[in-house]
Parts: structure tokens; sequence; C-alpha cells
């Protein structure tokens, strides 16, 4: 009875790449199956709505979803970017013309360089050679912060142990500790012939589980986190056989951290049956699609009301002031004198321009009147 107890003890107590059966991973097909098939259904339902809209505006959802996720993606390591900065970097680098770019920091365009690699070349096989591009372009410096680290190669056995750890000193609890540094080249190797191998198994389950194995292994000094999850947005742009992408698995990710890093460690401490994972990154991109059809839906607004607007015959004055409601989020309210101002024009001009408006039902008229008199735009653009 001893020796089970014991050998039972130091099973649960093995990380799930010293047991026996790793890299073999296994999970239970059919109990996922049903998310499987909705996460399915809803991706083609967003990308179907995706696909009935006018090039620029495609353009404009993908930016911004592009935007997010690099941005939450490095808030889920502890590292701040600008919004703006992440934007015009990424504007520049797809040739959009957006107004107010602004200059990007050297950390910026690094990351925002292999996220583009990764979602916009999804079909290039991923190579050891391309993975340390990306770990390159993610510390220009060769810094972790006051740290030099090894770029663009793997860990070496100088470097330590690889550990996940929290705590003050003395007191650090380990969450995980990588394979050693004299492993990774058969590790990776291993992981890389799996990845680029051409089979059966669905995209977005095997960017899920291509997430977790490159986390274990956590072949890099730093970035691991940040890898990982563009790996994942790679296969998730093979599923949707797009280069754009409309919907941020690593906004959502930022969201529920705690959870993330706790299912991460849960199956860190398990076996390489990882049915447990893959149910909660199922329900994760799940709700990221759920969440980015609000966002596609502004778009899908902005889009039906310009075509509306299209059908009439409108200055290019009364462009530019529905423009700039626009880009108001639609919530901007609109009087005469602001009108006048905006479109460098008389107040007996705005006043012509604002009444033709609202007789084309672009314009609608709010509560009020006197000089409290203002106007939206009409949300009906049926």
């Amino acid at each position: 009875m001893t020796v089970i107890i014991t050998a039972y003890y130091a099973v649960i107590n093995m990380w799930i790449h010293e047991h026996q059966n790793w890299p073999n991973l296994s999970w239970e097909i059919e109990a996922l199956y049903s998310k499987l098939a909705d996460v399915r259904y809803r991706q083609g339902r967003l990308l179907g709505r995706m696909e009935g809209l006018r090039f620029e505006f495609k353009r404009e959802a993908s930016l911004n979803t592009l935007t997010h996720d690099i941005v939450k993606s490095s808030a889920i390591e502890g590292e701040r970017l600008n919004p703006e900065e992440v934007r015009s970097s990424i504007a520049r680098r797809l040739g959009i013309d957006i107004a107010g770019l602004v200059p990007a920091s050297r950390d910026v365009e690094g990351i925002v360089e292999m996220m583009l690699d990764a979602t916009q070349q999804f079909l290039k096989p991923l190579t050891k050679d391309r993975l340390f591009d990306w770990h390159a372009t993610l510390f220009p410096t060769g810094r972790s912060g006051m740290h030099r680290i090894s770029v663009g190669s793997w860990r070496t056995l100088d470097a330590g142990p690889m550990q996940v750890v929290s705590g003050p000193k003395g007191c650090e609890k380990v969450h995980f500790e990588a394979p050693s540094a004299d492993q990774l080249e058969t590790e990776m190797q291993t992981f890389l012939n799996w990845f680029n191998k051409s089979h059966d198994m669905d995209p977005v389950l095997k960017a899920g589980i291509a997430h977790l194995w490159f986390v274990t292994i956590h072949p890099f000094e730093d970035g691991n986190g940040r890898i990982a999850r563009a790996i994942s947005d790679l296969g998730l742009a093979r599923a949707d056989g797009v280069p754009e992408r409309f919907y941020s698995l690593s906004t959502q990710i930022a969201s529920e951290r705690e959870e993330y890093y706790d299912q991460l460690e849960k199956q860190q401490r398990s076996s390489p049956e990882i049915s447990d994972w893959l149910d909660w990154f199922l329900d994760c991109l799940g709700r990221a699609i759920t969440n980015a059809e609000t966002t596609v839906g502004n778009v899908l607004f902005k889009a039906k009301l310009w075509d509306k607007i299209d059908q009439h015959s409108i200055s290019e004055r009364q462009r530019l002031i529905i423009s700039r409601m626009i880009e108001a989020d639609l919530k901007g309210h609109m009087n005469t004198s602001k009108y006048a101002k905006l479109a460098k024009c008389s107040t007996d001009t705005a006043l012509r321009d604002i009444q033709d408006l609202k007789e084309h039902g672009i314009f609608v008229q709010n509560s009020g009147g006197g000089r409290s008199t203002s106007y939206r735009l009409s949300d009906q653009v049926e």
C-alpha cells in the first residue's frame, strides 16, 4: 500500500512534459464537438457579415481588431503599449491612410511586425528561423527590462531553470517549470513538425493545442506568452482562410487573465489528456467572437448609413460633418453653431444643410427646441 501511495504522489507532482506519454496529447473529441461546431458556425456567420461590406469598412474593422489584439496581448504580460502608436504602426505597414498617425516606438514596431507576419502570412510554414525572427522583433535591444537576454535563439542552460513563480523571495510558489534547455531542440522540432503537418484536425482545435504545447515548452527566456498567442492567431487565420482579423482572442484572454493562468497551471500539473484546456479555450474563443459581433455591428451600421447617404446628393461640406459625427462613435449631437464652426460656413448655411439632411432622413431632431435644438444621425439605415 505504501508503494502505491508513493507512486501516486509522484505522478500527481509531475509536470505535464515529464509524463511518459508526452508529447502525445489526447482529448475527448466527442465531449468537445458541440462547442467546436458552435464556434465554427459563429466564425462563419461573422465572416459572412463582413464579406458584404465595402473594402474600406472591412479594413477599418480589421485595423481596430489587430490594434486591440496587440495591445491586450502585451497587457497580459504586464506591458502597456500606446494604442495610438500600435494603430499607426499597423496602418503604415498595411498602407492604410488614416488621420493622426503618430510615431511608434521600437517595442511597438516589433510586436506589430510579428503579429502581421503571423496573420498576413498564415499559410507560410512555422519554422525555427521564423520564431527566432519573431523573438528578435520583440526584443530589439537584446534586453527584457533591465536584463540582457538571448535574443533570436532558444534559452540556454546558463540562464538556469525556466520557472514561472510568484510570491516574496524565500516563499516563492512555483506555478510551472518548463523542460530543460538541453531538451529544447528536440522538443521544438517535434512541435514544429506536428504544427506544419497536414492532417484532418480542425484548425481551431489545432490553434488551442498549439497554444498550450508552445507555452509548455517555453523555449525563450522571455516573450513566450506573446509568441504563443501569435501562433494561436496564425492558426485561427488558417481556420478563417483570410488574413483580416475581425475578432481578438487576446482581448478576451486579457479580460479573463486570472482564469487563463489558472487553466494553464492546472494543465501543467496534469497529464497529457487536455480536454479541460480545450474546453476552456473554445469557451474563451466563443466569447471573443460574441464580443466582436458588437464591434462589427458598429462597422456594419456605419456602412449601411453611408449606403443610405450615397442615395442622396449631398455636398462635401455635409459629408465632412457626417464623418465627424461618425468618428464620435455616433454619439455626437449637432446644432447650427457647431455645424457652422466645423464646416467654416455661416449659421444660415449650416441651418439649410441641417434641414436638407433632416428631409433626407439622415438627421433626426432631438427633443427640445429653441437655442437647445440639436440633431443626431438617424439609426434607421435599412
